[in-house]
């Protein structure tokens, strides 16, 4: 059986696989679903780790047959972890308990991978002693955990998307009980039985591996309520394009962005108000925007010389250019000369320029995660300072006033902290509901010095006086000069309210932002 020893150990080294792209594929569908990647990612991490102690603990009841033990939880493993991305999709498409059927793939699947490892362990340490079988066996662990975290994002979510990388874990999986039937036949004597269940999953598998884009289709048909144009799973987020008559709307990893038919409502106070408050224009930078719908608004001033998108993802830049639903949106805005596309992440990107703005848009999705929240951050706001022209204004999406309160004043308060004047809008999007934006100005700048009332005056006047001498060139759908002053007005259920700065050791408005999730879900 010495021969054989590293066969055992090879198996070692993909269940390790395995068993952490179980708990990215769970941890990463139930962000999808119910963002808060913070919550779920340790809760699955967590949850996983106690079954697998679990598991462990009940390894010492299996005292003969341990290779046939081993292989038949193989098999179990292929079953439930192949199957794991479509059970989830399903429980959380067409029932209300996404959450149950979560714990129970959780502590099936780290139950089962608790057992294999000591029964492993124990069979290799026939052959050798205690110490080097212990060592080989969590060597082999950890390699294979490493490998793992590192295929996921970079391999397997970009280039197989979460349905098929399920199935694709399962036969691999199935793949090492098959090898360990074949090699030990001799030892197992009857196999017949272990090897039709292997052939059968492995065909199901197989099955569910060519079909998976049909099944994700299938399941989000129920997500959306609109048809699904299309969909792109990237290495960042899952791209869903659906529509309805002439509704077109965009959804990254579930949340809407933009209706067509209302988009207007978001991107013209996004764009335009900034634009009216600053003194410079000729520079302008976009983070985010890669569907290019603010920079289509910001390409009606002939004095924008360049403008820069700065989107994480290049995929989302490059439907933003090449796809013709966008295109037509934004009015062939991502392929203007003026406008420049880096790929990169926000924070690094300001972090590293050199160059100067005149006017900042953070055209950002809402604060659900840790990578977003640091965008949010006093930090950030900061570096934004430094490269942000004398004069110059910068304006950031703020998630909603009426359904995210403490996040909306979060933020305000902690742009606040860096910039001595800003102000905060608001403005109905029948789509998204009541929205915000927090805006501030590099001082000295138009807004005089002073109350916060007195700047809310000086901008509206500001801001009107500006669309008054525009109003041709601009050709706008909802700004004008007398819905001003609403977007300056916050209701009783919408007025500011105490909160923590949101820094990026603390990350505050992550936690307020997910209590009102929780709140209106």
């Amino acid at each position: 059986m010495n021969r054989q020893i590293p066969v055992l150990l090879v198996s070692v080294f993909v269940i390790a696989i395995c068993g952490i792209l179980y708990e990215l594929l769970i941890s990463s569908i139930s962000s999808y679903f119910l963002g808060s990647s913070i919550l779920h990612f340790s809760l699955v991490i967590g949850l996983f780790l106690s079954f697998m102690g679990l598991g462990s603990w009940m390894s010492r009841f299996f005292q003969r047959r341990l290779l046939r033990w081993f292989i038949r939880f193989e098999i179990l493993l292929s079953i439930v972890g192949g199957s794991s991305a479509i059970l989830l999709y399903f429980a959380y498409s067409l029932t209300p308990y996404y959450y149950l059927m979560a714990f129970l793939l959780i502590s099936i699947l780290g139950t089962l991978i608790g057992l294999e490892i000591p029964i492993l362990t124990r069979i290799v340490s026939k052959e050798e002693s205690l110490k080097d079988a212990m060592a080989s066996v969590l060597s082999f662990d950890y390699l294979g955990s490493l490998l793992a975290s590192v295929a996921f994002p970079l391999l397997l979510l970009p280039f197989l998307g979460m349905m098929r990388t399920a199935f694709a874990i399962g036969l691999l999986n199935l793949l090492v009980a098959a090898l360990n039937v074949y090699l030990f036949r001799k030892e197992l004597k009857k196999t017949q039985d272990l090897s039709a269940t292997i052939l059968v999953t492995g065909m199901l598998l197989i099955g569910g591996l060519f079909y998976s884009f049909q099944i994700t289709d299938f399941f989000e048909k129920y997500l959306y309520r609109d048809q699904i144009m299309m969909t792109r799973q990237t290495t960042y987020q899952r791209i869903v394009v659906t529509q309805r008559n002439q509704d077109t709307r965009l959804f990254l990893n579930g949340n809407i962005q933009f209706s067509s038919r209302d988009e207007y409502r978001y991107h013209e106070p996004l764009v335009h108000i900034p634009m009216a408050l600053s003194a410079p224009k000729s520079e302008v930078l976009i983070l985010g925007g890669g569907d290019g719908l603010a920079a289509r608004e910001l390409l009606k001033y002939p004095e924008v010389k360049h403008i820069t998108i700065v989107d994480l993802d290049p995929e989302m830049t490059r439907l933003g250019a090449e796809h013709p639903v966008f295109q037509r949106l934004n009015q062939g805005a991502m392929t203007d000369p003026r406008v420049s596309v880096v790929n990169q992440d926000a924070f690094k990107f300001i972090e590293e320029s050199s160059d100067f703005f005149d006017v900042m848009l953070i055209d950002l999705p809402d604060p659900n995660n840790t990578d977003l929240g640091k965008l949010y951050s006093t930090q950030f706001y900061q570096l934004l300072k430094k490269r942000l022209s004398v004069a110059g204004v910068v304006i950031t999406q703020s998630t909603s006033p009426y359904f995210a309160r403490e996040a909306f004043w979060c933020i305000h308060h902690t742009l606040k902290n860096v910039f001595a004047q800003t102000l905060p809008l608001t403005v109905h999007v029948p789509s998204f509901g009541q929205w915000g934006f927090n805006l501030a100005v590099h001082s000295p700048g138009k807004l005089p010095p002073g109350s916060d009332s007195l700047m809310v005056e000086t901008g509206i006047e500001l801001v009107q006086d500006f669309l008054r001498e525009k109003e041709a060139s601009l050709q706008l759908k909802y700004l004008s000069p007398e819905v001003v002053p609403g977007l300056f007005s916050f209701g009783k259920d919408m007025a500011p309210i105490p909160v923590e700065l949101n820094e990026i050791d603390n990350q505050k408005l992550i936690q307020y932002y997910e209590k009102s999730f929780y709140r209106w879900q």
